[in-house]
């Protein structure tokens, strides 16, 4: 079985979490900072290739209501990118989804402050914790075989 790899996309910075081997468990990996749409997919086809993973999951951030935001425009573009990667690098196998991602920087920023992570700290591991609550929320979407 392969591992499920999950991104949480931001103008920044790219949280990346990877599941278990039984896809049960998601762990955090690390923060990307963004340099550029091609250098930046290039790094996550390495992690694709690294743990070995037939899907990733990329955070969709949608308005409360459903609608699509301008970051939304943006993730649905770095999606096609990685998309297109992908393919160029023979991993056309490797299927990209989207997870409704509305709420887990939240999420995320209680977890760490729970956690007793401090303030000035947080932001180094609120998008890598938030990459990790959308592969969990992914992973428990998802029919298990017993």
């Amino acid at each position: 079985m392969k591992r499920i790899l999950a991104l949480d996309v931001g103008d920044n910075t790219i949280g990346v979490a990877v599941s278990d081997a039984l896809s049960i468990i998601a762990n955090g990996v690390t923060t990307i900072e963004r340099v550029g749409i091609k250098k930046d997919t290039g790094k996550v086809v390495d992690y694709v290739r690294e743990y070995d993973c037939g899907t990733v999951v990329v955070g969709l951030p949608l308005n409360l209501n459903g609608t699509d935001s301008v970051q939304t425009e943006k993730v649905r573009a770095f999606k096609e990118k990685l998309e297109n990667k992908l393919r160029s690098m023979a991993l056309q196998d490797v299927q990209v989804v989207f997870q409704d991602e509305r709420f887990t920087t939240k999420l995320a920023e209680q977890v760490l402050i729970d956690g007793g992570v401090r303030r000035e700290n947080r932001k180094k591991y609120v998008d890598k914790q938030a990459a990790v609550l959308i592969l969990q929320s992914y992973l428990d979407s998802q029919p298990h075989q017993a």
